[in-house]
């Protein structure tokens, strides 16, 4: 899933050891990044492609 932080939130990788950037990053769905959903952390977006939309 990708997840990117909530603005003015710093949140931990821990499977990168570092954080997340703000523009997001594709994680394992588990149970930390589903708590950091919950919390309101973090957010799920859809990564969209590059390029044009035909």
């Amino acid at each position: 899933m990708y997840v990117k932080p909530v603005a003015g939130r710093s949140v931990p990788d821990p499977a990168h050891g570092d954080l997340l950037p703000a523009s997001g990053r594709n994680v394992e769905e588990n149970n930390y990044w589903l708590r950091r959903l919950m919390a309101g952390d973090v957010e799920s977006v859809s990564k969209q492609k590059e390029g044009n939309d035909e």
